[in-house]
Order: C-alpha cells, then structure tokens, then sequence
C-alpha cells in the first residue's frame, strides 16, 4: 500500500475510533523531546477537529533539555505527570513517539492504550492495541501526523507548524540522520506556515546553571577505548542530559561510538550514538539489556534503561562493568585500555 493510501485508511478508522468520544488521553515520553511533544500536540489537534472531545498529554519524569522546555513553553503546554491520572476517566488513551512496553514512558502496565503511533520498530504489546500506526522508516513521529493533518484538510496553527517543523528537524538532525522522502515533504509543507524565529530561540533553549557542572562531570569521567568515548554521570536530576552527552561526544573525529550512562528514578539509563548507519544501535542496545531492562532506537542513535534492585553501591558497580563489556563486545571493540578523553 503505498503511503497516502495508507495515511487515508488510518486517519478513516482513527476519525471512526473518535466519534462520539469525549476524553482522550495522549501519553509521551519520560523525558518527551520536540518529537514526543509536536506528535502529541498534532494528534490532539486531530482530535479537536472531532465535536466534543477533551484531549489531556501526560509524561513522567522530566522536561530537562534546554530545547524541549523552550518547546513547551512556546506551546503553552499543561502537561499532567502520569503518576496523577486517573486513567479510568478517559475513553480513550493514545502513546506517541513510544509504545507499551517500550520503557520509556509511565503507562501503567495494567493498561493498554487504544491508539499508538510512533516511528521505532513495533514492541510486542503493541500489537493487541486497537489501532496502530508504526513507520519504522520515517525519520520523525511527527511526520505520520503531518500526513494525517494534510488528509484531513488541516492547515496547522504557527506554534503547531514550528513545533512539527523542529520535531522533524531535531529527531533527523535536519534530515541528515535516517530520513526519509516522507521527511523532507512533511518540512516543505510546514515551512511557510513556521515561526523561523522561534525555531532559533526553541533551539539555542535556555539552560541551568548546573548543565555546565554536568557537561563538565561528563568530559572528566569520559574515557576512549577503541572506536568508542564513554562517560558516566552518576545520579541526576534531568535525565535529557544522558542523551544530549551522548550525541556531544559523537563530534570527536576519531569515534564511531559512544555512550553515556546515568542513574535516575532508580534506573540506569543508558544512551548510545553511532556515526556509521551500517552499525545497527538498536541491536546494540537491546543486547546490552538482554533479560536486565529494555531499550530500543534506530540504526544511529538508541537508549535502554536497568532497574535497580537494591540500589547499592555494589550492585551499580556490577551493573556498569556488565553493561560496558556488553556494549563494547557488541561494537567489537573489545576490553582494551582505558584512555581518559580529557587531561586532568
């Protein structure tokens, strides 16, 4: 089926899923990138277009990233934290840019959500949802709603427009990291309608004081072996972190690699990058959390996530050097020396 005709038949069954609803519910990442959040504006957008229906967004966790509070700022977005929801009180409950099981978002495991729409492979638990629309091979979750809003004879809003535009931007790195053809039409049609302005200010967001106490926490910590840069960044507080260190590091000239970990809502988190598209990080990843976590991505970049059992001293220091021999088993590189990245 080729991909108008498919965007026709889903929005038909979604728009046949919304009528005579009234509550919706929209979950998004932990820690919801430009992404998350311009899918999930977007598809409550859709939903308005439908008499009567009420749509909330939900996350748990953070909103960190200088970029993505910037972006919820400009939206003016109320986003309600997943631990508050009464999920009994909606008709219907939708995941964007992540799915059941994925992880990376607070829905209850108890509950399976009716909509879900993202562009990461599909998870198992996603398959017994109702309705389901998974394009692994888009660059951008925000693209599939991009084609829904043009379907349906929508013209978005200037916010909605800038923050589809930079959620595309931002997950394909400006369409040089897993693009697709769907990409690159979706930015066309939304430029004219964007604040360029804005996309500047969302992009150079604001940071705390403490980002430049981390970034330098990372770089200290940050060792080379072989083709790979890793760091550590022990507990934190903003979670976003994690990546952002992650993609940093892969503008060393001499890495292929790299990983950043951290300890957050007593979990590791785990972030890789890779420069090479032949290298598959969802691979990597997910045989790094092998029967511990869950983690998934793309062919460049992915993430995974351990809980903890007791927390300890002891068992973070096992978990570190498992998940490091893992990972640098996986990128063939094996257990060679340590070399610090950064002069004391």
């Amino acid at each position: 089926m080729k991909a108008a005709e498919k965007t026709s038949s889903k929005l038909q069954k979604l728009t046949e899923l919304l009528t005579g609803k009234t509550y919706l519910l929209v979950v998004v990442q932990d820690t919801p990138d430009p992404d998350s959040l311009a899918a999930a504006v977007a598809l409550r957008r859709l939903a308005k277009s439908q008499p009567n229906v009420q749509c909330s967004i939900a996350y748990g966790g953070t909103v960190g990233r200088g970029e993505n509070r910037a972006l919820v700022k400009y939206l003016g977005l109320n986003l309600r934290l997943c631990e508050e929801v009464d999920y009994g009180k909606f008709d219907l409950i939708a995941t964007v840019d992540t799915q059941p099981g994925a992880g990376n978002n607070s829905l209850p495991n108890t509950v399976l959500p009716d909509i879900v729409i993202d562009h990461h492979p599909i998870h198992r638990q996603t398959r017994m949802v109702p309705f389901t629309d998974i394009r692994s091979g888009y660059g951008a979750t925000s693209t599939i709603l991009v084609e829904y809003l043009i379907e349906a004879g929508i013209t978005p809003d200037t916010p909605l427009a800038t923050a589809l535009l930079y959620g595309i931007r931002s997950d394909t790195q400006d369409l040089g990291r897993e693009a697709s053809r769907a990409d690159i039409e979706a930015i066309q049609f939304l430029y004219p309608f964007a604040n360029k302005r804005m996309l500047s200010v969302i992009q150079r967001g604001e940071v705390p004081r403490v980002y430049y106490q981390m970034l330098a926490d990372a770089l200290r910590n940050a060792c080379v072996q072989g083709p790979a840069i890793v760091t550590e960044l022990g507990d934190v507080d903003n979670p976003d972190m994690i990546a952002e260190v992650a993609d940093l590091l892969l503008r060393d000239d001499e890495t292929t690699w790299t990983m950043c970990t951290g300890y957050w809502n007593n979990k590791m988190l785990i972030s890789i990058r890779t420069s090479e598209e032949s290298n598959l990080a969802e691979k990597v990843i997910k045989h790094m959390v092998a029967r511990k976590g869950t983690g998934g991505g793309h062919l460049t970049y992915a993430g995974g996530q351990v809980p903890l059992i007791k927390g300890t001293k002891k068992e973070r220091e096992e978990l570190e050097r498992d998940i490091l021999r893992k990972f640098l088993e996986a990128i063939g590189a094996g257990a060679g020396q340590c070399t610090p990245l950064v002069r004391p």
